[in-house]
């Protein structure tokens, strides 16, 4: 009974990262940072050069994780945090990066 309880406190954000984020470890330096956390997700490149990572778990937990990211040294690398909010699809298991 506690499960549906649990979920509806899930979130999911979606952020999309740009500057120079691709070919400087990003994605592994999250995926690094993903396992000190409750969080479900991705990250991967985008043709257009930005890094888009989409990420579930509460939404304490995920705001923590989002300034980890920025404390485990990517801040000089990101010129612009694109976020966005909603409400989680439970589609994910682990954290792992895409292609």
């Amino acid at each position: 009974m506690s499960q549906p309880a649990a979920t509806s406190f899930r979130r999911r954000l979606t952020v999309f990262y740009s500057g120079r984020v691709q070919g400087v470890g990003f994605r592994y330096t999250a995926k690094t940072v993903a396992m000190g956390f409750e969080v479900s997700g991705r990250i991967r490149n985008m043709a257009d050069g930005r890094v888009e990572m989409v990420v579930e778990g509460s939404r304490a937990e995920l705001e923590a994780f989002r300034a980890a990211i920025l404390d485990a040294g990517l801040a000089g690398f990101i010129r612009d945090e694109e976020v966005h909010w909603s409400d989680a699809k439970n589609e994910f298991r682990g954290f792992e990066i895409v292609r």
